[in-house]
């Protein structure tokens, strides 16, 4: 007799997940910075710029959509950005599978709580309620 199995995820399953999430979040986020920083010292002959004066024309990648324009025409800072962004969504990312974990476990409670916690990040983000 063939035997029925329920292919549910366990507590387990989701854990092995989301620490390979996270851990491959980090890998690829390192790997992207290491690949801006030698494409950046690449096109700028190794002159690193000097940071002890802040200089504001220096922030042209401020904004996500400017750090995209500049890993579309390969400038290294905006590579290295784009790293340090990959790095920031990485926990997020982790707490939306979490979500639907909740979701598939039907634990309405941590769902919320998520919503929640995805809720604060998101106005974090945005600058704060204060503008």
């Amino acid at each position: 007799m063939a035997e029925t199995r329920k292919e549910n995820l366990n507590d387990r399953d989701i854990q092995v997940i989301l620490g390979t999430l996270l851990r491959a979040g980090v890998i690829i986020s390192m790997s992207i910075v290491l690949l801006g920083g030698i494409i950046y010292l690449v096109h700028n002959k190794g002159v690193i710029t000097d940071y002890a004066v802040f200089k504001p024309e220096l922030s042209k990648f401020s904004s996500i959509a400017s750090i995209f324009k500049g890993v579309l025409t390969f400038h290294g800072d905006a590579i290295v950005q784009f790293g340090v962004l990959m790095l920031i969504f990485t926990p997020i990312a982790r707490i939306v599978f979490a979500l639907f974990s909740f979701l598939i476990e039907r634990d309405y409670l941590y769902v919320l709580i998520g919503i929640i916690i995805l809720g604060i990040i998101t106005i974090s983000l945005n600058g704060g309620l204060a503008h």
